[in-house]
């Protein structure tokens, strides 16, 4: 049998999920470069009409099917049921996106590490130091990334209630309540109203088209689309779960840690003087880290801080990913989750082998394709093509492959008004699918 989440476990899982390690760099930095809080506000808009369209659309797949994303597809379609049940196969975005993801994992484990010793006082120096960590130190770097690899698996093996729930339950209390520790910490630095003006100053004159694909993008993969991440997670979804209401505190969450992330970052950012326009993990291994050896001892104790909220993070986004084909392989052919994820765990531990050796100095040559590394070649395929494909796919199933009537006895109880649900039914068949369509368009064009 199916656990089911708690009304409380469905919405920190979910979030968690949601908020991960990009929270601490790209949230922030396109809130900062794309007009402050206007930008806020447009990811908003985008998030509640396009973004919610497909977020529901993935809800009610999971929660009408019961089960994974292959036999949600197979089982809901009315007509080609064994050509629907490949769209489901789009979960293996999230294999691909988890292989490379547990390797930067693996770089905050580290740090968490490096929090107690002495820190590189300077941007150079710290760029020497995760230089060293990720080009030279190769079995460092495999067993870092060993351990997020292992810690994930082993909280996916325990299942819903005992291994995904529990640990939301814990840890996004905990991260939220770091971040209010750290955030009343940085409330006493000249920097933090510098960071507040950063990132709450209303500039609607720097929106853009490029904001807007920028918005459009991060409402996709903050909402966690495409991969069935929301499909798997709705199939243990209880009756008296409102799945509405539960989807805008799901977004409240993220951007709330979204921005407290950011008001942290960039205060130190400002205070000490740095660039605040650069971004990934840069502003965070290089820049951050650096500034808190400024602080001495209390650098110290907030770098650990610091990194150990980014673990917590990280690692509930990571369990999102390698749920749907954990419940795929065991729903699919009757073996066991712990059978399951030893199957996906051979190959996630191979490509982020890989991953980790395209960025060494002695085998990135062979594993460089073009001006990509293997590592890069994973991050792209998953991040740009394969997840909003995933997630164009559910718009179009949703929308145009099951009966109207079926989706609408599902959503009234919750919606309450024909209009409302007529206009989410419009987003997701033509507005949606045209906006992600977009998005792969600009994404591959600009790489």
């Amino acid at each position: 049998m199916r656990e089911n989440f708690s009304k409380i476990g469905f919405i920190l899982s979910v979030a968690g999920g949601a908020v991960g390690l990009g929270n601490a760099w790209k949230f922030p930095t396109l809130v900062g470069a794309n007009g402050g809080f206007a930008f806020v506000l447009l990811y908003l808009v985008i998030t509640v009409s396009i973004g919610f369209a497909i977020f529901l659309a993935e809800i009610a797949m999971g929660k009408l099917s019961q089960k994974d994303p292959v036999n949600a597809y197979k089982n809901l379609a009315i007509k080609h049921k064994n050509l629907w049940k490949f769209a489901g196969f789009s979960m293996i975005g999230g294999i691909l996106v988890l292989s490379f993801y547990l390797v930067i994992l693996g770089w905050v484990i580290r740090y968490i590490f490096v929090s107690f010793s002495t820190l590189p006082v300077g941007i150079n120096e710290a760029k020497e130091l995760f230089g060293q960590a990720v080009s030279s130190d190769i079995y460092g770097s495999i067993f870092y990334f060993f351990c997020a690899f292992f810690l994930t698996l082993f909280v996916v093996s325990k299942g819903v209630k005992s291994g995904i729930e529990k640990l939301n339950i814990y840890m996004m209390p905990a991260l939220f309540i770091m971040l209010l520790a750290m955030l009343f910490y940085s409330f006493f630095f000249d920097g933090f109203s510098h960071a507040f003006k950063f990132l709450f100053y209303v500039d609607f004159s720097k929106l853009d088209l490029n904001s807007l694909l920028s918005a459009l993008g991060l409402s996709f993969f903050t909402l966690c689309l495409g991969v069935g991440c929301i499909l798997t997670y709705s199939a243990s979804l209880n009756d008296d779960t409102n799945p509405v209401s539960s989807s805008f505190y799901i977004v409240l969450i993220n951007i709330l840690i979204g921005l407290m992330m950011g008001l942290i970052v960039f205060t130190f950012v400002f205070e000490f003087g740095s660039d605040p326009k650069e971004q990934g993990v840069g502003l965070v291994f290089f820049s951050l880290i650096s500034l808190f050896a400024k602080l001495g001892v209390a650098g110290n104790i907030l770098a650990f801080f610091f990194f150990l909220s980014l673990f917590f993070a990280g690692i509930t986004s990571a369990v999102s990913m390698i749920e749907p084909f954990t419940f795929y392989l065991t729903n699919e052919y009757k073996i066991s989750r712990k059978k399951a994820l030893s199957y996906l765990g051979v190959v996630i531990f191979i490509l982020g082998v890989l991953c980790i050796l395209s960025l060494s100095g002695e085998f990135a040559n062979v594993l460089t394709f073009g001006k990509k590394s293997f590592f890069d070649i994973l991050d792209f395929v998953s991040s740009n093509v394969m997840l909003p494909i995933g997630a164009i796919l559910s718009a179009i199933f949703v929308g145009f492959a099951l009966p109207k009537e079926r989706i609408e006895g599902f959503f009234m109880p919750y919606m309450k008004s024909k209009t409302m649900f007529e206009l989410w039914y419009f987003m997701l068949r033509f507005v949606a699918p045209i906006a992600i369509v977009v998005i792969i368009l600009n994404q591959i064009l600009n790489s």
